[in-house]
């Protein structure tokens, strides 16, 4: 099969998984040229290579090349570093007009489906990450996780401490969660995963949730 099929193919294939899929569930601009552009460069690499007369050694050391760029110049999530591979993946796929059309078209759907599936809104849609920093010293796990799950409203099922201090009084936490059924954690807001500073419910005021990154409180919260 001519190489103009391969092509063809890889094209359908990234613009169904950014156009279809990540661009509609991370609505993140940014990422699109990025996904579009790795994915023909590297296409067009390995076609290159394949049909050029260079030693393995040659091929390889144009991969350590890429390798060692910086692949992000902001935060990067999983899920994007997922949809990242992919993006690669499909481009050696059609890069590679030696392999039976069937195996590659059959493995670039395959990849999609995955992506598909696996970066569903609704798998574990009330499964919540987040890191927060407490308002309150905890040495003792099981006491922190009661704290949160009165804070959060929402049953906690792993809590990892990684830093208590002392002297002003916080702990920061890692905390895995569901939400309860047909209802929002009171610190997330549907939110997937920020940082966020949470106050004791001994306060008189409402739980303030305050994003250090942006060093504002987030929409009703209390100062």
């Amino acid at each position: 099969m001519p190489i103009y099929a391969f092509i063809i193919a890889d094209l359908i294939a990234i613009a169904v998984m950014v156009f279809g899929l990540y661009f509609p569930r991370h609505r993140r601009r940014d990422m699109i040229v990025a996904f579009l552009s790795i994915n023909v460069g590297v296409m067009g690499v390995t076609y290159a290579m394949t049909n050029a007369d260079i030693s393995l050694g040659f091929g390889l050391g144009i991969f350590a090349v890429l390798s060692i760029i910086r692949l992000r110049s902001t935060e990067m999530d999983h899920a994007e570093i997922a949809y990242y591979f992919t993006a690669i993946a499909l481009g050696l796929l059609g890069g590679f007009p030696s392999i039976s059309p069937s195996v590659s078209f059959t493995l670039m759907a395959v990849l999609l489906a995955v992506i598909a599936i696996g970066d569903n809104p609704a798998l574990f849609s009330r499964a919540r990450q987040q890191q927060l920093v407490l308002d309150r010293a905890f040495t003792d796990e099981t006491a922190a996780i009661a704290h949160l799950e009165e804070l959060l409203g929402a049953r906690v099922h792993r809590v990892q401490i990684r830093k208590v201090d002392l002297v002003q009084d916080t702990t920061a936490v890692d905390v895995r969660y569901s939400l309860p059924r047909g209802g929002v954690a009171r610190a997330d807001a549907g939110a997937g995963s920020r940082t966020a500073v949470a106050q004791a419910p001994s306060a008189p005021a409402a739980v303030g949730t305050r994003d250090y990154a942006t060093a504002a409180f987030a929409p009703g919260s209390a100062s």
